[in-house]
């Protein structure tokens, strides 16, 4: 495969993954499989969607990438 050409899909066709997106305390955004348990620490946010949607939910939702204590700590 060279740089210019899309991934080929795998033998049996197009995955449908799940996934769906977690938050932290900190307020940090990630995404995770929806057939996986999700790990301590994280709570998940809205319902199971497409990588894809999930990764946009992510831009939408975090728009201050520090954490919450240090946000908090510079007033804001």
């Amino acid at each position: 495969m060279t740089r210019n050409e899309p991934p080929a899909e795998a033998p049996e066709g197009p995955r449908n993954d799940q996934y769906r997106v977690v938050v932290n305390h900190e307020e940090q955004y990630s995404i995770w499989r929806a057939d996986q348990d999700i790990p301590a620490g994280w709570t998940p946010v809205g319902e199971p969607d497409s990588q894809e949607r999930c990764l946009a939910a992510v831009d939408d939702l975090w728009t201050d990438m520090r954490p919450l204590t240090l946000r908090e700590a510079s007033g804001g």
